[in-house]
């Protein structure tokens, strides 16, 4: 199959769970639902507006400042405004197009700024390596401080709603059925690609062999702390994010930093598995709210408030740093004060 057509069915079907989701958090919703909704949204305090959007717009900006120093072993220092501008454009470009964004941010910054767009590849996986185990981290630390869990909420999606003792689903079946689901997809792909068991083994090698250089890749950092300290504060304002998101609403504002973690986690995985985090942050949000007992139309509502923060705040601070980047670095040129 061509490339290029394997990569527009593949964003079709993730874009096309995305509006399923959409379709399936609203399908069932009653008057109550919606009455709890439209009382959820009177009682917004758009105060708390600003500082979310200013926590959202410093996360992008220390991302910014984190690649730069991926650069530095290069022996490239490209401008703190020209790296912020290149990480919102890309995460514009990614609200349309998965990925996109990861090469256009590449091509850009190499645009103004004259570092080789092909040695940027290299900071981008090893960026992406960084929050995979980031995440991780998140969600053991999401699990230990609310032990059983990832039992409530796989049972909450299944059943929509805090089950039955006797409907609950075990933790063992859940850990055996993803168990089963990762053979098979092994073994659908050894079918589809004609492999053996050796190729597997050598395939698995390889993945973890990549996984270890890029890691260690971090020893040539000359600023490992400030590394270290940035990957820190972008995860720490991503969880404030959360919290003081819960203040926004009089039914959330009870809660705090344990629940602030699993929309973190949840969050998190809703932005991956669908373009934007369309559909599927929202559903997810709800679903993890519900479980501490937030009723089903408040929980929806307040999954897509932090949903349409985060993606004003993308399209707000894309379009603007798209206009702006050419203007900052024209009056560069040309010596004159900004």
């Amino acid at each position: 199959m061509n490339k290029r057509l394997r990569n527009i069915l593949q964003y079709m079907f993730f874009f096309s769970l995305g509006i399923f989701l959409v379709w399936w958090s609203i399908r069932d919703l009653g008057k109550t639902e919606r009455s709890q909704i439209r009382e959820a949204m009177n009682g917004l305090r758009y105060i708390l507006v600003f500082p979310v959007f200013t926590i959202l717009f410093l996360s992008h900006y220390v991302r910014a400042l984190r690649w730069r120093l991926l650069m530095d072993p290069l022996g490239y220092k490209p401008s703190k405004t020209n790296t912020f501008f290149a990480v919102m454009i890309g995460y514009l470009a990614n609200q349309a197009v998965p990925r996109l964004g990861e090469v256009l941010k590449c091509t850009v910054l190499a645009r103004y700024e004259k570092v080789p767009a092909d040695k940027l590849v290299g900071t981008i996986i090893l960026e992406r390596l960084i929050d995979a185990i980031c995440l991780l981290i998140v969600f053991g630390i999401t699990l230990i401080i609310q032990p059983g869990l990832y039992t409530k909420l796989v049972n909450g999606v299944f059943n929509g709603s805090e089950p039955q003792e006797t409907e609950k689903i075990s933790g063992n079946l859940i850990l055996l059925i993803t168990f089963g689901i990762i053979i098979l997809s092994i073994t659908g792909w050894m079918i589809i690609k004609k492999k053996n068991v050796h190729d597997l083994f050598i395939s698995g090698k390889k993945i973890l062999s990549r996984i270890w250089e890029g890691i260690s890749a971090i020893q040539h950092l000359k600023q490992r702390k400030s590394f270290l300290f940035y990957t820190l504060l972008i995860w720490s304002l991503y969880l404030s994010g959360g919290y003081l998101g819960f203040q926004a609403l009089k039914e959330t504002e009870h809660y705090g930093i344990k629940e602030a973690f699993t929309v973190l986690s949840a969050g998190s995985v809703g932005m991956i598995i669908t373009p934007g985090g369309i559909g599927g942050y929202a559903v997810l949000i709800e679903k993890c709210m519900m479980i501490y007992g937030l009723p089903k139309g408040i929980a929806l509502a307040f999954g897509w408030l932090l949903w349409l923060a985060n993606t004003a705040v993308i399209v707000m601070g894309g379009l603007l740093s798209f206009i702006a980047l050419p203007w900052y670095n024209k009056k560069k040129m040309q010596g004159s004060p900004l």
